[in-house]
């Protein structure tokens, strides 16, 4: 049959397009059904390819597919940290013990400590001493001290990593580390640190610094790499101080921006937290680097410190099971007797994060979320003040901050157990990026933790019903459009 022959028998090249397209869209539909997704995302991307012909499809392939079930990103492959493995199967046998946990608050937040212990095998560590860096200038300078004083060897992996001011003066330490014999690992996010040169990665290499890209977002592979990245942002020197939190390595972090100055909270940790978190790199690099498997007992040395806050680092993404940071949000809120407060640039909550903090607040428990009065990303900005109505009606206290941009990640709840990591309060962190968290068991961090979110409200607006009602009707268009695509974000 030639072609004219079967356009004569079948219809206009546009009429068997758009079967061969309606096909096609049909297919992927069932797929999105069979996956079993959360029924508002699901209806969301049906949605989508239903009415927004072709370019809806097209989203779909690039970001919609569930690469947690694909099981495409797979670290259990890695024998690599049996030793921690072991560990954590220990805690679970005797975590009922009072040699296993003496501390009191510890002792209250057993639950939370199980639930990670069996859902992402997170050790808890009770020998830890942990600064609260709560600015850019407090977290840099502490960073740069370390790296300046490393002897074995620099890990570290961000999310942002800028060649600006700040990103070349680390840059140069890691550079001139690297000459004097000291081991310079060092992953980047792809997405996040678009604007890396790759002159800057040459100078870093030229040097001796290992680089590595996390999940280079390069066509024809972009379609299943774009929606998954490496939120995290770690440092640790020499096995033995870590750094975690919410600061990239960006300018913008010590001086005003277009969203004014920036505000975040990041953590200096020493001891036992910080090998975890060393556990944490060595998965990524393996991830990256299937052949270099850094099980040396020279990246993970003893420590002398004896006692201190006890805290459990937790990292999830979509090579783990269980999303592990969201399910001890939830668990933490559900068993809150006094107070929530949290801080997020980015809330955009799932069904059951919402759930839970709506039955706090109508359960008498005051929860206070603060939230940008500006923010980065306009689309997220309005569908995160599209929740603001149904958590007033909770009786939840909404605060803008007003001071800047505060991008703090932070969770902290009657004054024992807090969480300070880059996973924001959204689907996004929740599902699709790698991300890591300290959940800290103490209360002397989370009063100080506490102690600066109440500074912090002093100069943000709380949101009044009136003034939440009053709102421009433009405004409520914006945040009822943004709210329906954040499943899509």
């Amino acid at each position: 049959m030639t072609f004219n022959s079967f356009i004569d028998q079948f219809g206009s090249i546009e009429t068997i397009f758009w079967a061969l397209y309606s096909m096609v869209a049909i297919v992927v539909i069932g797929y999105i059904i069979h996956e079993k997704r959360e029924p508002v995302k699901a209806l969301a991307w049906i949605g989508v390819i239903a009415f927004v012909p072709i370019a809806g499809l097209a989203m779909y392939v690039m970001v919609g597919r569930n690469h947690r079930k694909e099981k495409i990103f797979n670290h259990k492959e890695i024998k690599d940290l049996e030793y921690f493995d072991k560990i954590s199967g220990e805690q679970l046998k005797n975590i009922n013990s009072q040699t296993e946990i003496k501390k009191e608050v510890v002792v209250k937040h057993k639950d939370i400590i199980t639930l990670l212990l069996n859902n992402s095998k997170t050790v808890l560590t009770t020998r830890n001493r942990v600064t609260v860096l709560n600015n850019g200038k407090q977290t840099f300078n502490s960073i740069l001290a370390s790296l300046r004083g490393a002897e074995s060897s620099i890990h570290l992996e961000y999310y942002i990593f800028e060649n600006d001011r700040i990103g070349s003066k680390i840059a140069k330490i890691l550079m001139n580390k690297a000459r004097s014999g000291v081991e310079v690992r060092f992953i980047y996010d792809d997405v996040g640190s678009w604007g890396l040169s790759p002159s800057f990665i040459y100078k870093l290499k030229k040097a001796g610094v290992k680089v590595s890209c996390f999940m280079p977002v390069v066509f024809p592979w972009l379609t299943s790499k774009i929606n998954y990245r490496n939120h995290r942002k770690i440092i640790v020197v020499d096995g033995s101080v870590a750094f975690t939190g919410g600061l990239n390595v960006a300018d913008r972090y010590l001086r005003r921006g277009r969203t004014g100055r920036w505000r975040d909270t990041h953590l200096k940790i020493e001891g036992e937290a910080a090998l975890m978190l060393q556990a944490v790199f060595v998965t990524d690099w393996y991830f990256l680097h299937r052949k270099e498997l850094l099980t040396q007992p020279k990246y993970f040395p003893p420590h002398e410190i004896k006692e201190g806050v006890a805290l459990q680092i937790v990292s999830s993404g979509p090579d783990s099971d269980w999303a592990s940071i969201m399910q001890a949000f939830f668990a933490a809120i559900t068993k809150a007797n006094d107070h929530i407060y949290i801080s997020s640039p980015y809330f955009l909550p799932n069904q059951a994060i919402l759930t839970a903090l709506k039955v706090a607040a109508l359960s008498g428990i005051d929860v206070r979320i603060m939230i940008p009065s500006r923010s980065d990303s306009k689309i997220v900005y309005w569908a995160t003040r599209s929740y603001i109505g149904e958590l007033l009606n909770a009786g939840i206290k909404i605060y803008l901050y007003k001071a800047g941009f505060n991008h703090s990640k932070l969770i902290m709840i009657d004054g024992e157990f807090s969480s300070v990591g880059s996973a924001n309060m959204d689907i996004r962190s929740f599902e699709d990026n790698f991300e890591v968290s300290a959940l800290i068991y103490d209360v002397e961090i989370t009063t100080q933790l506490e102690t600066s979110f109440v500074k912090d409200l002093n100069v943000s607006e709380m949101v009044t019903d009136e003034w939440w009602r009053s709102r421009a009707k433009l405004h409520a268009a914006y945040e009822s459009l943004a709210r329906l695509l954040s499943p899509l974000l």
